[in-house]
C-alpha cells in the first residue's frame, strides 16, 4: 500500500510538469552552438527571437543561352541542263539541208558540209543554255536564343530586437520572426 500511495503523488507532478512545459512552447529552444565553431561557447552568445518588421524581395535578372534553328525560304534560280547531243545532230541536219540547195557540183558538197558544221555550232549552242526557272527554297541556320527572366536572389529583411531596428539580407523570407544570434563583448 505504501507504494501506491508514492506513485499518485509523482503521477501528478508528471503531469504538472509536462503542462507547464506545453504552456511555455511557441518557437523551439535554440540548438546549442556546435563545437568547434568559431567563438562557439567562449563568445558569451545565444540564440533568440527578433520581431520583422517588412521583407523585401531583390530581384535579378537571370539570363539563359538555348541553341535552336532559324528557317526561312529563299528564292533561288535554277537552270535545267541542256541537251547538247540532240541540238548539235539536229541544228547538222538543217545546216545540210540548207547548204545543199546552194551551187552545184563540188560547190554543192561543200556548201552541204559547211551547212552541217555551222547547223551542229548553232544547234550545240542553242541546245546547251536549257530552261531557267525560279523556285522557294528552305534554308535553315543555327541560332543562339537568349532569354532573360526575372528572379528572387534574396530579400532584404528590418527586424526589431530588443526595441533596436536593423537591416539584413538573407537568403530566404523569414516569416514574422527571425532567429538571431545575440553576442555580448566588453567594449574596448
Amino acid at each position: 500500500m505504501n507504494n501506491k500511495m508514492l506513485l499518485i503523488p509523482l503521477l501528478g507532478l508528471a503531469v504538472m510538469s509536462t503542462g507547464a512545459m506545453a504552456q511555455d512552447g511557441g518557437y523551439p529552444p535554440p540548438p546549442p552552438p556546435s563545437q568547434g565553431a568559431p567563438g562557439a561557447g567562449a563568445d558569451n552568445a545565444h540564440y533568440a527571437w527578433a520581431d520583422v518588421l517588412r521583407v523585401d524581395p531583390v530581384y535579378g535578372v537571370a539570363r539563359t543561352a538555348a541553341p535552336s534553328t532559324q528557317c526561312y525560304d529563299q528564292q533561288v534560280v535554277q537552270q535545267t541542263p541542256g541537251n547538247k547531243g540532240v541540238g548539235t545532230v539536229l541544228g547538222a541536219v538543217v545546216g545540210g539541208v540548207l547548204g545543199s540547195t546552194i551551187g552545184h557540183g563540188r560547190g554543192n558538197t561543200a556548201a552541204i558540209v559547211g551547212g552541217a558544221v555551222a547547223g551542229g555550232a548553232v544547234g550545240n549552242a542553242v541546245s546547251s543554255n536549257g530552261q531557267t526557272y525560279t523556285s522557294n527554297q528552305t534554308v535553315c541556320q543555327p541560332v543562339t536564343q537568349v532569354s532573360e527572366q526575372r528572379q528572387i536572389i534574396g530579400y532584404d529583411v528590418e527586424y526589431r530586437y530588443h526595441g533596436d531596428v536593423y537591416m539584413s539580407r538573407l537568403s530566404y523570407d523569414p516569416g514574422e520572426r527571425l532567429r538571431v544570434r545575440v553576442s555580448v563583448s566588453p567594449a574596448d
